[in-house]
């Protein structure tokens, strides 16, 4: 194969990418294998990388988005195969990089908006989940996960260890995961800023404290990567993971649903939860830094664009306080004479 004159598929391209990838995360590999099944289904994937223009790749995109693709999956394929072609490009086997063009310029953005509850939303939620007879149990899991904004998985690879009662904070600093043939493993939080400490509100500290009370006992502990004495245990006596959470929350909600069709609520999922503390945190006036850090963000920019929310009952909130400030300054400087 001619990979310098361009002969290779794209499909080839791709293969070629992913091999040099080593040391990603799990995720991140299923992530190159879905791309890769899906081109190899494609007559896309059997062309040669050097005939490949910009509107060939547009086309090929708005096939895609005809065919049912949605736009977060079509962004997660050009995620894959726009760095790929710069491969090629970075190495003059092709003149450009025939992905490099603005997405939303050739499909429209249809991918659902992330959202966080309301006050309202999280009460009703919250005092359904308390009251239900079956749904009680994780009652103080989603305590934790709406006080902390922790991800879903680094709430399920905390251990024993990493709650500092005495002190009320809890350590973040790995997450425990599970490939679909059933292995554990215990990886890095997802960036390096995600190494963070999180203080204990007082629900929140009574949650973990009813959690640990609660917990089933083990006659040996699961050691996963060395780490051992996880908080959450299913019903089997291994340690829970995302899934499991995610699937409690589905569960309750189908039932919510049906009785109380009445009051609608949004889709909820733990990462609604995340959005949710954080959004609540900035409507509270925590200064964005601060935020980024408890969120374990990287980049502010996440913080502010992505899982804060405004709306137009808090910009008449927070414009009525202004005025009210400014008004009662006013009348302190005429009083003082300034």
């Amino acid at each position: 194969i001619d990979y310098a004159a361009g002969k290779i598929t794209v499909i080839q391209l791709l293969e070629r990418y992913i091999s040099l990838k080593q040391g990603v995360r799990y995720n991140t590999k299923v992530g190159y294998n879905f791309v890769l099944n899906l081109i190899k289904k494609e007559d896309f994937g059997y062309r040669q990388i050097r005939d490949i223009k910009v509107s060939d790749a547009q086309k090929w995109i708005m096939k895609l988005h005809s065919d049912g693709k949605g736009y977060s999956t079509i962004t997660s394929v050009r995620g894959v195969v726009k760095p790929a072609f710069q491969m090629a490009y970075n190495e003059d086997i092709i003149r450009r990089n025939p992905f490099d063009f603005k997405l939303a310029d050739v499909v429209p953005n249809d991918s659902r908006k992330r959202i966080a509850m309301t006050d309202e939303q999280q009460k009703i939620w919250m005092d359904f989940i308390r009251e239900d007879k079956t749904y009680c149990k994780y009652y103080d899991e989603f305590i934790v996960l709406l006080g902390t904004g922790m991800r879903v998985s680094e709430f399920c690879g905390l251990t024993k260890s990493d709650l500092d009662f005495e002190n009320r904070r809890i350590r973040v600093d790995h997450q425990l995961v599970r490939e679909r043939g059933g292995k554990y493993y215990v990886e890095k939080t997802k960036t390096e800023c995600g190494i963070r400490f999180i203080p204990m509100t007082d629900d929140v500290y009574q949650s973990l404290k009813n959690i640990l009370a609660n917990r089933r006992k083990m006659k040996t502990e699961i050691i996963v990567d060395g780490y051992s004495g996880f908080i959450l245990i299913d019903k089997d006596c291994h340690p829970k993971v995302a899934l499991h959470i995610e699937n409690e929350m589905r569960w309750a909600m189908k039932k919510y649903k049906k009785l109380h069709p009445e009051q609608p609520l949004p889709h909820i999922t733990p990462h609604v939860f995340r959005h949710t503390f954080c959004t609540n945190m900035a409507n509270k006036g925590m200064d964005i830094k601060t935020l980024q850090y408890l969120m374990g963000h990287s980049d502010v920019g996440v913080t502010l664009n992505v899982y804060t929310h405004a709306s137009y009952d808090r910009a008449v909130e927070q414009m009525a306080k202004i005025v009210d400030l400014s008004e009662q300054r006013g009348k302190f400087a005429a009083c003082s004479g300034i």
